[in-house]
C-alpha cells in the first residue's frame, strides 16, 4: 500500500508535526507516537516499523542537538546503555513477527509512554546515584532488542528508567535518551534493510513534515518549555491508540 493512499491523509499530515513537536520537546524521536498514529489511520504493519524508525532518525537527531548544545548530555551515562543496545537493536530489527502479536507488544510499550507523559515516574531528583555498568548494559540490551523488534528508539522506556533509578536529572535523561533513540533507530533500520525491507519514497515527505515540529520542539524543550498540557494531550491520543491496538 502506498503511504499516501490512506484515508484522511490531510489529517495525518496535520497531526504529524504536532506529535513530532511534543516528543522532541521532551528529548524523544516520537516513534511510539508515530506508530500510534499509523495504527489509528490503519497503516499496514509492514510499513509502520520502517517508517517510524526513519522519522525517529531525523527528529531524535534534532532533539539531541538542542539538548547537547545546552549542556545536558552525559556521555558516560549514554555509553552504559548504548554499548549493548546497538547490536541487540540490529538483531531485533531483523526479526519479523505476526501482525496481531506486533499490535499487542506495541500496545504494552505505549502504556509506558502514557505513564511517562503523565509523570507517573516523577519529575526528577537532585539526588543522583552512580550508574552500575552491568545494570546499564542489561537494561540497554533489553530495551535495544525490543526497540528494533517493534520499530521504536527506546527512549520512551529509557527515560523513566533513568529517573526511577536516580541515574540522572530530567534534562540529562532527555539528552541521553535522544541519542540513545538515534543509535537504536539506525541499528534497527540497518537490521531491517538486511532482510529486504524497503523504504517507500513517500516516507521522506513525511520526514520533511515531521521535521517542522521536531525543530521547534527541540528548541523550545531545551529552553525549559512547560510541557504539562502537551503531555496530557499526547497521553490522550496514545490511550485511544492503545484501545484500538488491543481491540482490533
Amino acid at each position: 500500500m502506498n503511504l499516501f493512499e490512506i484515508e484522511y491523509l490531510w489529517l495525518f499530515l496535520l497531526i504529524l508535526p504536532i506529535v513530532a513537536f511534543m516528543y522532541s520537546a521532551v528529548g524523544h524521536g516520537g516513534a511510539s507516537g508515530y506508530l500510534a498514529m499509523m495504527a489509528l489511520f490503519s497503516f499496514l504493519p509492514e510499513t509502520m516499523k520502517s517508517t517510524a524508525l526513519l522519522l525517529n532518525l531525523f527528529v531524535a537527531a534534532i532533539s539531541f542537538y538542542y539538548y547537547w548544545k545546552n549542556g545536558h548530555f552525559n556521555t558516560k551515562l549514554f555509553l552504559s546503555f548504548a554499548i549493548s543496545s546497538i547490536p541487540l537493536a540490529f538483531i531485533g530489527g531483523m526479526i519479523e513477527i505476526d501482525a496481531s502479536v506486533y499490535k499487542r507488544i506495541l500496545g504494552v510499550l505505549l502504556i509506558f509512554a502514557i505513564l511517562k507523559l503523565l509523570n507517573v515516574f516523577g519529575k526528577g531528583t537532585d539526588e543522583i546515584d552512580k550508574i552500575n555498568l552491568w545494570k546499564g548494559l542489561l537494561i540497554g540490551g533489553i530495551i535495544g532488542f525490543f526497540s528494533g523488534l517493534i520499530g521504536i528508539g527506546g527512549g520512551i522506556i529509557l527515560t523513566p528508567v533513568i529517573l526511577l533509578m536516580r541515574w540522572g536529572k530530567m534534562k540529562e535523561a532527555a539528552a541521553v535518551s535522544a541519542l540513545f533513540i538515534w543509535v537504536n533507530s539506525a541499528s534497527g533500520m540497518i537490521g531491517q534493510l538486511t532482510t529486504g525491507t524497503t523504504i517507500q519514497p513517500q516516507a521522506f515527505i513525511l520526514v520533511g513534515v515531521a521535521l517542522i515540529g521536531g525543530i521547534l520542539g527541540g528548541y523550545f524543550g531545551s529552553k525549559k518549555l512547560n510541557n504539562k498540557y502537551l503531555r496530557y494531550l499526547l497521553a490522550f491520543v496514545l490511550i485511544i491508540a492503545c484501545i484500538k491496538l488491543f481491540t482490533t
